[in-house]
């Protein structure tokens, strides 16, 4: 492999220190400034990982990233004592059948668990008026649930980890219309247009949009693909720097299949599943293509999970 060209090297250099330095975004806070600490931590996120040697580590990070700083148990105790919400049986078509293949994942965490931590959110915003977003349960969010029931060392913990999350991170990923994952799902068209015009051309040849062939990887966070060792590493890069980055992991993986679809006459058959996750490589694709973006779009992707759009 020929060495990068130090204008290469340079371009990458820049889209490492804009995420490392890039602000928070959520719903709650637009555009603060990351302290020292964060930005050490996404330093060791994207040039170490978090190491597997003390399995403390990767939970009390996930903490520290989403600003988790209080458990209240009685609060989360009262929740569950409510017993079960008003669509508990929607939530319990979609339970057994969460990350169901992955042998480690059900040993681990019973689905009674994921039951009553989404029982107990749906009661959290049972009674809230004053946000803007109300919350209950909705597809995909049993999937967004499970990394934080695999990597938490209770239920509890891992019950306020996941409320923070979803209200803050990706709102607009759990609302009834699912709005946040089509927007999600029109930007990475938009995107795989601009940084591979010819691969994008292929798919739409053949009726491919994101919606058809991506829709479970953006509403899941890539949660849905195998292994799960690999989708907590990769969804340690997306606490760290945004959920939006999700968008472009998923064309990172288009791109690691990119010869195989181009020489396919039905790509489809390709992506009904996508292969299993390498994050690595998914990872450094996707801070390639940070630096890659036009500025307004890459702003307009930061944004897409949580920012509410004025109709015309």
């Amino acid at each position: 492999m020929a060495p990068k060209s130090s204008s290469a090297a340079a371009a990458t250099a820049h889209s490492f220190n804009k995420l490392l330095n890039q602000p928070r975004y959520s719903s709650k806070s637009r555009g603060n400034e990351i302290d020292d600490g964060t930005k050490r931590l996404r330093r060791m996120i994207l040039v170490e990982g978090i190491p597997s040697t003390d399995p403390t580590l990767r939970p009390r990070i996930w903490k520290i990233l989403l600003r988790v700083n209080e458990i209240p148990t009685d609060t989360y105790l009262h929740y569950v004592a409510r017993g079960p919400c008003e669509v508990r049986e929607k939530i319990r078509n979609d339970t057994f059948r969460t990350l169901a293949t992955d042998r480690g994942f059900k040993e681990r965490v019973r689905e009674d668990m994921l039951v009553r931590l989404l029982d107990a959110f749906v009661w959290r915003n049972h009674d809230r008026a004053e946000d803007q977003l109300g919350f209950s349960y909705v597809q995909g969010m049993n999937v967004l649930a499970a990394p934080f029931l695999y990597t938490m060392p209770s239920e509890i913990e891992a019950f306020f980890c996941f409320a923070k999350f979803i209200e803050e991170a990706c709102p607009l990923y759990v609302q009834p219309t699912l709005d946040g994952v089509h927007r999600g799902l029109k930007l990475l068209d938009r995107c795989l247009q601009f940084v591979d015009p010819e691969l994008y051309a292929h798919l739409r040849s053949k009726n491919l949009s994101a919606e058809i062939y991506a829709f479970p990887a953006v509403l899941t966070l890539c949660a849905c693909t195998p292994p799960l060792d690999q989708v907590l590493k990769l969804w340690d890069f997306l606490l760290a720097f945004g959920v939006h980055l999700n968008v472009l992991c998923v064309i990172a993986q288009l791109l690691l299949m990119r010869d195989d679809l181009m020489a396919s006459s039905s790509p489809m058959r390709l992506l009904r599943t996508f292969p299993p996750l390498e994050a690595l490589p998914v990872v450094g694709i996707a801070v390639t293509l940070v630096r890659d973006l036009p500025a307004d779009l890459y702003d307009e992707l930061v944004r897409h999970p949580f920012e509410i759009q004025n109709p015309l």
